[in-house]
Parts: C-alpha cells; sequence; structure tokens
C-alpha cells in the first residue's frame, strides 16, 4: 500500500530527512541525527512536521455541548480562542484518544487528534454526536501542521510575521496571522516541553512557511524529526497515545486525573472513572531508572522477585544522561519512590528502581 505523504513531502527529502512509515504515513524519523536535533529544540529551536495529526471541525448549537460530553476536561468554562487539554474516554473509562480542543465560539470547536486515530476518532464523535445539533466534518488532509519549538522559537517566528507573539498567550490561538506571506492559525502549544508555538495553514502554504521558518533561524533551528518528537515528549513527561494511554488504560492511571473533572456534569466514562477515583487505582504509570547497563524498552516486563508487575510504556537513555530512564504499567503497591524493580532486557534482567516522573523543569511561557 502507497504511504500517505505530508505537503511536507519534498521539503523533508531536500533537507536530508531519512522518511520511514509511521502509521501509514511517510514521515521523517531524523535528519541531522536524533541527538542533535533533541539537544536544539531544549538550547535553541527545532521545527517538525505534524501535518498528519488529524483535524476535527464540530459545528452547531450543540458544539461546545458535545465537545463536554466527549471529554473528560471541562469544555464549558473555556474562552473564546482558548485550547485546552483533555481526553476522550469510552465506557470503560479507557482513553479513545488524548487531544486538543480549540473554541473559536460556543457553536465552532476545533478537535486535533492524532494521526492513527482519525478514522476511529471520527466514528466515535460522529456516533456519540447522535441527537445533538452538530456537523462534524474531518478537515486533516485540508490543513498543514508545523511546530517549532525551543527557547528561540519566538525570536525566530515574530521576525515572519506582523503580529506580536507576546499577544498569545500559554495554551491560546489566533486566527488570520500572516506567516511568511501566508494566513494561519498560530497557537502556543506544542509537544516538547519547551515554549513554542504549533502553526496551521492550508496546504499549498505549508512548503513557503516551512523554508521561511529554516531561512530565517539559520543556524539557530533545525528541522526535527518523529525520533526527537518521542524523546522530547517523554522526557517532559507527555503521554504518548499507544504507549502510556489506551482503550484499556485509564486517564487516572496514566497519572492524568488533573484533566478529568468529574464534578463538571456527565460525560463518556465518568461513572467508572468516579468509581476508580473513590476506590485508588490499581496500577499506575511511574518513572523509573536502569542502574545496570542496558535499555528498557516499550512493553519490556517490570518484576519484584519473580512476579512480573507490569511492563514499560516507554524507555530510553535521553542525550545528556547516563542512565536509561523511562515510565512503566506496574502495580500500585510497587510503585512508591526508591522501591526496587528488575527488568527484562531481552535475556538479562537489569535492576531499576521508581523515580519521579518529573524528568524535566518545563519551560512553558505562562
Amino acid at each position: 500500500m502507497e504511504l500517505k505523504k505530508t505537503s511536507l513531502n519534498e521539503a523533508h527529502k531536500k533537507c536530508g530527512g531519512k522518511m520511514v512509515d509511521f502509521f501509514s504515513w511517510e514521515l521523517p524519523v531524523e535528519y541531522s541525527g536524533l541527538t542533535t536535533e533533541h539537544i536544539s529544540v531544549r538550547e535553541s529551536a527545532g521545527l517538525f512536521d505534524v501535518s498528519h495529526m488529524g483535524e476535527v471541525m464540530v459545528t452547531g448549537k450543540d458544539a461546545l455541548k458535545v465537545v463536554d460530553y466527549l471529554v473528560t476536561n471541562d469544555a464549558k468554562v473555556l474562552e473564546e480562542n482558548q485550547v485546552m487539554y483533555t481526553f476522550m474516554c469510552n465506557e470503560r473509562g479507557g482513553v479513545v484518544d488524548d487531544l486538543l480542543v480549540y473554541k473559536y465560539t460556543d457553536e465552532r470547536v476545533l478537535l486535533v487528534i492524532n494521526a492513527a486515530n482519525i478514522d476511529k476518532d471520527l466514528r466515535w464523535i460522529e456516533k456519540k454526536s447522535e441527537g445533538f445539533h452538530v456537523e462534524i466534518e474531518d478537515i486533516s488532509s485540508r490543513i498543514s501542521q508545523i511546530a517549532i519549538q525551543g527557547p528561540k522559537a519566538q525570536d525566530i517566528l515574530q521576525k515572519l510575521t506582523e503580529t506580536s507573539l507576546d499577544e498569545i498567550g500559554f495554551f491560546r490561538f489566533k486566527e488570520g496571522v500572516v506567516v511568511a506571506g501566508e494566513r494561519c492559525l498560530v497557537s502556543r502549544t506544542g509537544y516538547t516541553g519547551e515554549d513554542g508555538f504549533e502553526i496551521y495553514t492550508e496546504n499549498a502554504s505549508a512548503e513557503k512557511i516551512w523554508e521561511s521558518i529554516l531561512e530565517t533561524g539559520g543556524d539557530e533551528i533545525l528541522p526535527a524529526g518523529l525520533g526527537a518528537r518521542d524523546t522530547l515528549r517523554f522526557e517532559a513527561g507527555l503521554p504518548l497515545y499507544g504507549n502510556e494511554l489506551g482503550d484499556d488504560i485509564t486517564p487516572l492511571e496514566a497519572g492524568f486525573g488533573f484533566f478529568v473533572k468529574l464534578d463538571k456534569g456527565e460525560f463518556i466514562g465518568r461513572e467508572v472513572l468516579a468509581e476508580q477515583k473513590a476506590s485508588g487505582v490499581k496500577r499506575r504509570i511511574a518513572g523509573f531508572k536502569l542502574n545496570g547497563k542496558g535499555i528498557g524498552r516499550s512493553g519490556y516486563k517490570v518484576l519484584a522477585g519473580d512476579k512480573e508487575i507490569g511492563h514499560i510504556t516507554t524507555g530510553y537513555q535521553i542525550p545528556g544522561r547516563s542512565q536509561c530512564i523511562g515510565l512503566a504499567l506496574i502495580d500500585k503497591e510497587h510503585s512508591k519512590l526508591g522501591a526496587e524493580i528488575d527488568v527484562q532486557v531481552r535475556k538479562r534482567v537489569v535492576k531499576g528502581e521508581i523515580i519521579s516522573k518529573k524528568f524535566l523543569d518545563k519551560n512553558y511561557k505562562k
């Protein structure tokens, strides 16, 4: 089957992108190297193509009402031009997807969903919206999304627009921003733990914006691929659907109860999540480090003595760190800080220890 391509496919190849199959999309895993790209975002700036992400527009009299029913966070408190992170859950409390909600007005709301889940999410949203006065439109194929992230992101992007980026607050957005001569929606959001912006534009404008940002940034910015995107989000403690989140993992087990507002009114999965909150979770996502040599990869077993107590969801030796660190979904009784664990790394058992999931102090601009 032929892979889907974003509007920046040729631009990636010009930049020397190493292209891979990512959930049926041909996307760059790296350009100059994962470590170099990771450090560039932490110290200066990086540029990501995230056009494979899905965009679903919800419009109509009940737009905000149906979104609030679909998600765990309280969409009713959103102001116009505000963004919210949240989860869509199934009736068992498991996560259908994690997403961003962009509120234009009470009657116009944009949902930004994960690329691997677009078809599944769309069917879910349409089914659960029956009986509401709304229209659901998948606009993913018309929209390109570019993310510029890092401590120098604002300085670089500001040179390409007359709009004052200081006016766009954290998790806020602005329509009609002209970037490199092209009209865009710009939000102060991202997936790296650094300050930065996500730029939504028509496909025909994407390559001009991409090349203009790289030219303007010069030595202060690098294009960054899927590899650095994953190490950066992991180091910042941000979950990845399919790893820390899934149909059988609840937001409470994943450690994101802050985004579950049980007192906001009815929403899908509320009853199960309320029971779980009252009784306590039996398993949870915990941070760990390995004290021996080896890297704990996703899916590796976590042991306490001879007992299997869970599995790794993400593990890396992050650039600049000597030890492998990671996240694991394990039995709660073994998740206390300082608890000793064993990790099955191929045919070896490597000693480890439970540590805080706060691997990085985030550098968001509030």
